[in-house]
């Protein structure tokens, strides 16, 4: 495995998140600049999950969704393999392995959670006043970055290892 991948992912994940936020977007960007295969729609798709779910808190944090996301586009279930599940199960091993590093880091997947144990606390984004204390709490300066920089190197980690055929 080329080891300077899973690195910039990092890199460029954490950079996506610090200067734009959209922490989805970031990981998907992430995984389009260092191994390809993202397509702009999936990026664009990828906004309303920032925020555990439109900026709720309460959903799975945005970070793991792109990182689903992006495995999901290399080896899910395309539309014509329905009925065809069997051809298509790497998809779960491998976002197995995402989520678990979630937990085993996090000890959750969701916002909220992540939110909490990293800053103390969780933020209300969808208001003004949430917004501004996520800022001060260093949301996009080193919390959330790190986050989504380390789902961007995982998620990259994992398909690198990963040798199975590419579904499309």
């Amino acid at each position: 495995m080329d080891g300077s991948l899973p690195d910039r992912a990092y890199d460029v994940a954490f950079e996506y998140e610090r200067r734009y936020g959209g922490c989805t977007q970031a990981v998907l960007m992430a995984v389009r600049e260092t191994i390809g295969g993202i397509p702009d729609d999936v990026v664009r798709s990828g906004y309303t999950f920032a925020g555990g779910s439109a900026l709720s808190g309460r959903g799975t944090c945005g970070a793991l969704a792109g990182g689903l996301m992006a495995i999901g586009l290399l080896y899910g279930r395309p539309v014509d393999g329905f009925g065809k599940e069997r051809e298509f199960r790497d998809a779960y091993r491998l976002s197995i392995k995402l989520y678990e590093r979630f937990i085993e880091e996090y000890g959750s997947i969701t916002c909220s959670d992540i939110q909490e144990r990293i800053m103390g606390r969780s933020f209300d984004l969808r208001t003004r006043e949430g917004n501004i204390e996520f800022e001060e709490a260093g949301g996009h300066e080193d919390k959330c970055t790190s986050v989504a920089g380390r789902a961007a190197r995982w998620t990259v980690e994992i398909l690198l290892r990963h040798s199975g055929p590419v579904h499309s």
